[in-house]
């Protein structure tokens, strides 16, 4: 596809990991900031790809802002751990039929994980989203 358009956002949430032997296992916070990648193959008539706002909005929209990361589903018995994260808002954001391409989650300024799907959807972790497009 010759045009991948990319949209940041931030959002303020707290988790804390189960079972991990370190300061991660106390209830803490990040301002996360999450990349989403999407892939396009041509323009519209008014020469976009798609409006970055579109996409932007869409981003937002399933941000966890101001929330406990472990007490949504499915991190109440599963590790908010970047790597879930990402996969987890990859599914969300492909439930709305956009291109999604990759996600990508800054925990910290300097440590991020990207979530680049194969072609077979993973429901393992999530099996709700089964069927969802990219």
């Amino acid at each position: 596809m010759p045009y991948l358009l990319k949209v940041k956002a931030d959002f303020d949430a707290a988790h804390y990991l189960r079972d991990y032997d370190g300061d991660c296992a106390n209830l803490h916070g990040h301002r996360w900031t999450v990349e989403a990648s999407f892939e396009y193959a041509q323009l519209n008539e008014l020469g976009f790809a798609c409006d970055f706002k579109v996409l932007k909005d869409n981003l937002k929209s399933v941000l966890p802002d101001h929330r406990c990361i472990n007490d949504i589903e499915p991190f109440d018995c599963r590790n908010p751990t970047a790597e879930n994260i990402a996969q987890f808002l990859y599914m969300k954001v492909a439930g709305m039929s956009l291109p999604i391409r990759a996600i990508t989650v800054w925990e910290t300024p300097t440590a991020c994980v990207t979530y680049i799907p194969s072609e077979q959807k993973p429901s393992v972790f999530y099996p709700q989203y089964i069927g969802f497009g990219t």
